[in-house]
């Protein structure tokens, strides 16, 4: 059984997640804390918990999906691993942060440290997550499945009753809803999705209710 840990973080309410097991090996998922209460949050919850992380992972490039990575490599030693097809997003932070924002990021953030490799599985503990490839949002956007546990984490693929947007660079709707109906809607009907905003859902019930998956 896993545990699952949602934060709430940054000006986009961005879900940043701390899954871990009774191993306690952990994996945070998108990690976004921006502010300084929110890193001090979720090393407090890691210290609480006794976890020890062994990966940084990210759904996809985009600025709120990352903006504490900088945190998790001075704290842990780990850099976040991603999809080579974001590479020209995640490598560049605080220019993707100014060109939605506004304002500078005066922050400097580690190097990637691996790109995923076709049909990858993360292990921790006693658990797995499969890297499932789901272009569209952005051409390295990849859903992070736990076939064991029935868990779906959806990045900004797939939110409760909605997808995310595709008119940032390098997204397309055609490849959103490729990604949706081949991959996505595959899943199993009881799956429960944790997406990068908002509640989760469940694949049957956006199979049901979401428009862009009918």
């Amino acid at each position: 059984m896993i545990t699952i840990k949602t934060f709430a973080f940054n000006l986009l309410q961005e879900n940043t997640y701390v899954i871990s097991d009774d191993t306690k090996e952990c994996v945070i998922i998108d990690c976004g804390a921006y502010y300084e209460d929110e890193r001090k949050a979720i090393i407090n919850y890691i210290s609480s918990e006794g976890l020890k992380p062994i990966h940084l992972l990210a759904t996809h490039g985009h600025w709120d999906h990352n903006l504490g990575i900088d945190t998790i490599y001075l704290e842990y030693g780990l850099q976040v691993e991603a999809a080579k097809e974001d590479e020209f997003i995640i490598t560049d932070i605080p220019r993707n942060f100014l060109s939605i924002i506004g304002a500078p990021l005066r922050r400097e953030y580690p190097a990637v440290g691996r790109f995923f490799d076709e049909n990858e599985t993360i292990h921790f503990g006693h658990h797995a997550l499969q890297v499932l490839k789901t272009p569209g949002h952005s051409p390295g956007s990849v859903v992070f499945y736990c076939a064991e546990e029935h868990t779906a984490f959806t990045g900004d693929t797939l939110f409760r009753m909605s997808v995310g947007r595709t008119d940032f660079e390098g997204g397309s709707y055609t490849d959103l809803m490729d990604s949706l109906t081949n991959v996505l809607a595959k899943l199993p009907a009881d799956t429960t999705i944790f997406p990068g905003h908002g509640p989760q859902s469940t694949i049957s019930d956006e199979l049901r209710y979401n428009p862009y998956m009918q």
